[in-house]
């Protein structure tokens, strides 16, 4: 199969009809074997139905149903994991994002051997101060952080090898750095597309203001993850003799000082409580750091999902 299509959705029933046509449309237009996976994060409204209805009429769209809401990052992955084709092209069910775009995303993967493709809203229909201030903001700090060069990370319009897609996890709200947990999975060669970026035509979005605040906890969270995973002792361990050292050798001080000075009042001394409370700091960094050990060499699956029905 050339292509598939994943599709994360919540209460999108208005847009997956002319969206499925216009994916099709192209799709067809340029003699691409696809299939497109709609992931239905727990809708509300008829969005399950209209897949069904879609289904029937063309059996390579395709769909899986949450039993309830657990975030774009959960869609994703589950779609990943259904993916078929050789290049898995993502993109949103809010017609934000143009299927027009999917030829050239697939030439990149296929034909300039990039394995992933992010898609640049370069010109965007969105709210200024709401949206394009913040989102620069947080653009700027993940290139920064994670050293790829990328304008616009939180597009839903990405492509990517086969191959990428089943070597990582996306969990929790790590959407937003897919490319930055394939560059940790060994996947560096990482292109972008300027895209298309469409002013919304049904609904509204299902973001609200907590997604920044949210993205920079994540990109905190991602950096770590990406640097200690394998090995939070060497973080934790590190600080934590760090700061047992400077609480001990502060400690032996006053401890020689009692000694040697007359009228020497030890526990009168802020010092003193400062170097116990240093001190305890770092065993407590230290055992963080060998907790951390032992739970990242025993860790289950982090995806339990619970899917209600699925088309194939």
């Amino acid at each position: 199969m050339d292509i598939s299509i994943v599709i994360p959705l919540f209460n999108e029933e208005e847009s997956l009809t002319e969206l499925s046509e216009w994916i099709v449309s192209v799709v067809t237009k340029h003699n691409f074997s696809y299939e497109v996976i709609f992931i239905d994060d727990g809708s509300t409204d008829n969005s399950w139905q209209v897949i069904e209805k879609l289904h029937t009429k063309n059996t390579h769209l395709k769909g899986i149903k949450f039993q309830r809401n657990y975030g774009k990052s959960a869609a994703l992955n589950e779609g990943f994991r259904a993916a078929k084709g050789n290049v898995v092209i993502t993109m949103d069910a809010d017609m934000q994002d143009s299927p027009d775009e999917i030829p050239e995303l697939y030439k990149m993967i296929m034909e300039d051997n990039f394995d992933i493709v992010s898609g640049w809203k370069k010109k965007r229909h969105d709210n200024t101060f709401t949206k394009n201030i913040p989102s620069k903001v947080f653009n700027a700090a993940a290139r920064w952080s994670s050293g790829i060069k990328l304008h616009d990370f939180n597009c839903g319009l990405k492509a990517y090898k086969n191959k990428v897609v089943k070597s990582i996890e996306v969990y929790g709200e790590m959407h937003r750095y897919i490319p930055v947990i394939a560059k940790w999975a060994g996947f560096r060669k990482i292109g972008e597309k300027v895209v298309e970026h469409r002013a919304r035509k049904y609904g509204k979005t299902k973001f609200g203001i907590e997604r920044f605040i949210n993205g920079f906890l994540d990109l905190a969270t991602i950096s770590f993850v990406s640097r200690f995973a394998k090995k939070p002792m060497h973080f934790f361990g590190l600080y934590g003799t760090l700061f047992f050292l400077c609480g001990f050798l502060m400690s032996i001080y006053l401890i020689v000082a009692k000694f040697t000075v007359d009228n020497f009042a030890l526990t009168n001394r802020p010092a003193f409580y400062i170097a116990l409370t240093v001190m305890i700091i770092g065993m407590q960094l230290f055992l963080a750091g060998f907790v951390a050990e032992m739970i990242s060499r025993n860790a289950t699956e982090r995806n339990s999902y619970l899917i209600e029905e699925r088309i194939e």
